[in-house]
């Protein structure tokens, strides 16, 4: 069995990170994200999609995202029921975040007009982000590339 996702897309909003009673952090966003094709009528469509995210991760995210910006979220997929105010039975679907990345290169978060948010990404096996000292910038014509 499988169930593995991956995502690419822009914040609609700051992630809002909260903790648990027993003090785990939880933090939650929505993801807009656009679908490989148009309507008849030439439009994008575009999905709003739910992603939660739990420890680190939690902490990562808020601490380095920010609405519009774009990001990269794999993880698994997660259908919850529940019981509404009058009483009815819903269901949800939400996107658990295992990793979440920068889904834009530090020039084009630097030129575009929301905040910059530094450098790197974080993979929740691992307990802190990527530091933005621990990369070196290539010119683009760099002949001594080993590939």
């Amino acid at each position: 069995m499988l169930n593995h996702i991956v995502l690419m897309g822009r914040l609609t909003r700051d992630p809002e990170l909260r903790r648990t009673q027993s003090g785990t952090a939880v933090a939650s966003f929505t993801l807009a994200v656009d679908r490989d094709f148009s309507s008849q009528g030439g439009e994008k469509q575009t999905d709003f999609i739910d992603i939660v995210a739990w420890r680190n991760t939690a902490e990562f995210v808020s601490k380095y995202f920010a609405k519009g910006q774009m990001a990269v979220v794999s993880g698994r997929l997660q259908i919850r029921d529940w019981v509404d105010r009058e009483g009815g039975k819903r269901r949800s679907a939400e996107v658990i975040a295992d990793s979440i990345y920068f889904g834009e290169s530090k020039r084009d978060r630097d030129s575009a007009p929301r905040a910059n948010m530094g450098f790197g990404g974080y993979d929740s096996e691992y307990s802190s982000p990527v530091s933005g000292s621990d990369f070196t910038e290539l010119d683009d014509d760099d002949g001594n590339l080993p590939f």
